[in-house]
C-alpha cells in the first residue's frame, strides 16, 4: 500500500471506527511530505470527552489500533496522531507553559528537577521546550510507566 492509499486508509478506518459509536463525522487526514506521521482530525462534538478518554489514554488506544490495523497491510505509513477537537494541541501548550516555568526555577536554584512521569509526546514536548533554555538540558528516566524526565543546567 503506497503513501496515498496509506493516508486514505487511515482516514477510512477512523471514520468507520467512529460510525460505530454513532459520530457519523468527516475525519481531516494529512501528512506532510517530509513526514512519516499521518495526522487525523476529528473535529468537535458531543462525545469528545468519550473519544478522548482520561488524561488520553482512549486516544492513545484509537491510535494503536490504527497504527496495528496500517501495519497488517504493509502500508507505507504506519505511525498515526488522532487528535479530537485539538485537544492534543491544547494540552501540548499548557504543558509547555508549565515546562518553561520549571526551566526557570531549575536556572535560578541550579537544582536538578525530576518531573513526574509522562507519556512518550509529552516527553518529546517538554524535551523540545527545554532545548529553548540554552544552559539547561533534559533527559529520560526510567521505565515503562514510572519513565520521567529530569531537567538540570548544564555546567
Amino acid at each position: 500500500m503506497d503513501r496515498d492509499a496509506s493516508i486514505d486508509y487511515a482516514k477510512k478506518y477512523l471514520e468507520d471506527l467512529l460510525s460505530f459509536f454513532g459520530l457519523n463525522t468527516d475525519v481531516v487526514a494529512r501528512c506532510e511530505e517530509d513526514e512519516e506521521v499521518i495526522e487525523l482530525s476529528v473535529p468537535s462534538t458531543h462525545l469528545n470527552g468519550f473519544l478522548i478518554g482520561q488524561r488520553g489514554e482512549t486516544l492513545r488506544s484509537l491510535q494503536f489500533l490504527l497504527s496495528m490495523s496500517l501495519k497488517n497491510k504493509e502500508a507505507a505509513l504506519s505511525r498515526v496522531n488522532i487528535d479530537v477537537a485539538g485537544y492534543k494541541h491544547h494540552r501540548a501548550e499548557r504543558l509547555a507553559d508549565q515546562v518553561r516555568e520549571w526551566c526557570n526555577q531549575v536556572q535560578s536554584t541550579g537544582e536538578t528537577m525530576h518531573l513526574k512521569p509522562m507519556n512518550p509526546a509529552d516527553r518529546r514536548t517538554a524535551h523540545k521546550v527545554v532545548q529553548e533554555f540554552g544552559q539547561l538540558s533534559s533527559h529520560s528516566e526510567g521505565e515503562g510507566r514510572d519513565r520521567h524526565l529530569a531537567i538540570e543546567k548544564q555546567e
